[in-house]
């Protein structure tokens, strides 16, 4: 079993924990998978639902024809039957927590005016991929559609790829499906990878184009919506998963390694990592992660993760561990301390801040409300958690009375001169005159 590596001092862990933008392992893609995706987007563009199903029956091993890309209406109503009724009921409570949430946030966010201010009016037909293939992630579907449907948005549709393991045409797992009906998606596409992102930019005879593209996937699905934005908007550029703890001598050992744990079963390239000024909780979370390690279905890859990317950072003081936080402005930030909440405002980068011994990154993942899409690799400088705001475009209104006019005229007037640009001072100048 490895053990984490343990970094002592705070110049060494600043070192370590220093990066600028997103994720290397998205921005530093090798040319060949740049230009795969590149090709994979020209195909989809001229030739449409063939190329769809090529690039499906060679990627996904899955043969699909043209009738069933789309998922219908009558095999996600069977879905229900092969899902267990405790994971349906969870679903739905998940699906209320995050539907409060986000018309919540609805409603501190929306102002409508009749005059000057701005108009928020949501986007007609959004994109939302959520992976599959080797596994479901109806929770996904739930953190991206829901905020959606809140928003207001017209149309919500939903790609995934079809189940590798499978071969029977377009399976998708009952649970995503479940997920998306309880969301209210709309429709619902058995297609995934870069072909999907390149499907739902441009359009093909049997997906619609969309406004927008939203949701995580892996470095072929994120290098396509970089590729594609322009053409659609797109949420963000995400990487792998990541964590970092902040604890004190008071945080208990099996919660920070099994939160460490949590991160590193997501994928080899998982960063996780603890920063403590306690030298005895550092050892003994090296101690609990290796005990814990010992007994996961997913071993292998956490295992992987934490001998790549985990670490453990020993620094003098809590506001040390606060600074190395901001600096690497991680995903998901455990504040496992005490008195947390009071320590929240000094947190400047973060995706989600978990304040507490009990607010774990799982329950953040499936159920406390918030979208559980956050900006990854360091983006948390500039990024926002995947929300309502999402889903909307702002119109700015502008309405002069004649007062304004008299007002404010002259200086507009005088701006414009003084960039050359006549024109614009005599549009003022001539409304002035005719006030007067």
């Amino acid at each position: 079993m490895p053990e984490v590596k343990i970094i002592e001092g705070f110049q060494a862990a600043k070192r370590v924990l220093s990066r600028q933008g997103p994720a290397q392992a998205t921005l530093e893609a090798d040319d060949q998978i740049i230009k795969k995706v590149a090709r994979i987007i020209k195909g989809v563009r001229k030739r449409g639902d063939a190329s769809l199903l090529y690039y499906t029956r060679k990627y996904d091993r899955v043969r699909l024809t043209p009738s069933s890309l789309e998922v219908t209406k009558e095999l996600i109503s069977k879905a229900y039957d092969k899902v267990d009724s405790e994971l349906v009921s969870a679903l739905k409570l998940a699906a209320a927590r995050i539907r409060s949430f986000h018309l919540s946030q609805k409603d501190s966010l929306w102002r409508t005016a009749s005059g000057q201010g701005w108009l928020a009016r949501p986007l007609s037909r959004v994109g939302l991929y959520v992976p599959g293939g080797t596994a479901s992630y109806p929770s996904t579907v739930l953190m991206t559609a829901i905020p959606a449907k809140v928003a207001g948005v017209k149309e919500v549709i939903v790609v995934t790829p079809p189940r590798e393991n499978e071969r029977k045409n377009g399976y998708v797992s009952p649970a995503t499906l479940v997920a998306a009906d309880i969301a209210g998606v709309d429709r619902v596409f058995s297609i995934g990878g870069a072909q999907a992102v390149a499907a739902l930019a441009y359009g093909t005879k049997s997906i619609p184009p969309v406004d927008k593209i939203c949701g995580p996937g892996n470095i072929y699905v994120t290098l396509a919506k970089k590729m594609v934005y322009g053409v659609v908007g797109i949420d963000g550029i995400f990487g792998t998963s990541e964590v970092l703890i902040i604890a004190d001598e008071t945080a208990n050992p099996r919660y920070c390694a099994a939160d460490l744990l949590a991160q590193a079963e997501h994928d080899p390239l998982a960063s996780a990592i603890l920063i403590t000024p306690s030298p005895r909780l550092a050892h003994e979370v090296n101690r609990e992660v290796e005990r814990q390690l010992s007994v996961l279905k997913r071993q292998a890859i956490a295992s992987e993760s934490l001998a790549s990317r985990g670490k453990i950072a020993l620094v003098s003081s809590l506001e040390e561990a606060i600074e190395l936080a901001n600096l690497y402005a991680p995903e998901h930030l455990c504040l496992m301390i005490t008195e947390a909440a009071s320590r929240v405002d000094a947190v400047t980068n973060a995706g989600c801040i978990f304040i507490g011994q009990n607010s774990s990154v799982a329950m953040g993942d499936y159920i406390a409300g918030p979208s559980h899409v956050l900006p990854t690799g360091g983006t948390a400088r500039f990024g926002s958690p995947l929300n309502v705001s999402d889903f909307v475009k702002l119109t700015s209104l502008v309405a002069i009375d004649e007062a304004n006019l008299k007002e404010l005229g002259p200086a507009a007037a005088t701006i414009a001169r003084a960039e050359g640009l006549e024109a614009h001072a005599l549009a003022v100048e001539k409304r002035l005159e005719a006030s007067r």
